[in-house]
């Protein structure tokens, strides 16, 4: 999993002592010298650090106050601002999988649950793994890379236990959602 982004905008010296314990943190922290260089990013979805009285943020519409962390009391305790910044991550995440859209399907990774037009089915997690792997690729994917992306494929795993998996999940949405089109099999593997 790839480490999620901290911005850190106008606040050097915050930028200076988190850069030193870098590989201490949970976090990737890109910093910007001034707001408009970070408004022309590609960054404005990500957290952001900066100081209460950064008035060009605060009044940009591009950029969405829950995205922002302030710091007004400074000096701050670096434990204090790291939960912080913990908090707000996890919570961004949670968010983040509490909503994904693969094709007319809402997916909701915290509960397991795949809906459509406020119809709900259950998953396990296995067929999270292979919703979002097969969802992922542009192109079918084979049995074995199946095998080895979601079941981190051992040689003790026969091709029919990813058949089966794949069986019974489309038997599912299709019973469900009367949808036999939503992972589509092809001559070179299956699709999303």
């Amino acid at each position: 999993m790839t480490k999620q982004i901290i911005n850190i905008v106008e606040f050097p010296i915050l930028h200076d002592i988190l850069d030193e314990i870098n590989s201490l943190l949970s976090f990737k922290i890109i910093n910007y010298q001034n707001s408009k260089e970070f408004l022309k990013s590609e960054k404005l979805n990500d957290l952001t650090l900066l100081k209460k009285d950064n008035h060009q943020l605060l009044s940009s519409k591009t950029v969405s106050i829950k995205n922002l962390i302030l710091i007004d009391d400074v000096p701050i305790k670096l434990e204090q601002l790291l939960n912080l910044i913990n908090i707000r991550l996890i919570k961004k995440k949670y968010d983040f999988q509490s909503q994904l859209n693969i094709k007319n399907y809402s997916l909701n990774l915290n509960s397991r649950v795949i809906s459509f037009q406020g119809t709900e089915l259950k998953l396990t997690e296995r067929e999270i793994d292979i919703i979002l792997f097969l969802n992922d690729k542009k192109l079918p994917q084979t049995i074995s890379s199946l095998q080895n992306s979601v079941w981190n494929y051992s040689n003790k795993l026969e091709t029919h236990t990813v058949e089966t998996h794949i069986y019974r999940l489309r038997k599912k949405i299709n019973d469900k959602f009367n949808d036999d089109k939503f992972i589509i099999s092809h001559e070179n593997g299956y699709l999303i």
